[in-house]
């Protein structure tokens, strides 16, 4: 298993899932958001599995400041511009993917 827990350091729910992994002793890579953005193949990977609906945080406060609701855009190149507009945790399991805390899903991928 090939855990890659993205989203940022504060964001509660990015620290529920990796305190989830923690204590099942299972073992992920962090991707902060902060520190580096997402790349193109990377996010062509999420959106194999999960639409791109699902994880463009459209209720954030990121997309409030910038005014993006009174915008017409891609949101697939939004995100490669800025990936801090994307819904955190994105949690992936090699072509597997989760938005959200989704500790019933996660728990499946450990049975496997």
């Amino acid at each position: 298993m090939n855990l890659i827990v993205i989203g940022t350091k504060k964001c509660k729910e990015t620290q529920k899932a990796e305190r989830f992994f923690k204590e099942r002793r299972v073992p992920f890579h962090f991707r902060d958001l902060n520190e580096k953005g997402l790349a193109k193949g990377e996010l062509e990977n999420i959106t194999r599995s999960l639409d791109i609906d699902e994880i463009f945080d459209e209720g954030g406060e990121r997309y409030r400041k910038t005014n993006l609701q009174f915008m017409v855009f891609d949101k697939f190149e939004k995100l490669i511009e800025d990936s801090l507009l994307l819904k955190t945790p994105v949690v992936r399991n090699g072509n597997k993917c989760t938005v959200g805390y989704q500790p019933e899903i996660w728990k499946k991928w450990l049975a496997e």
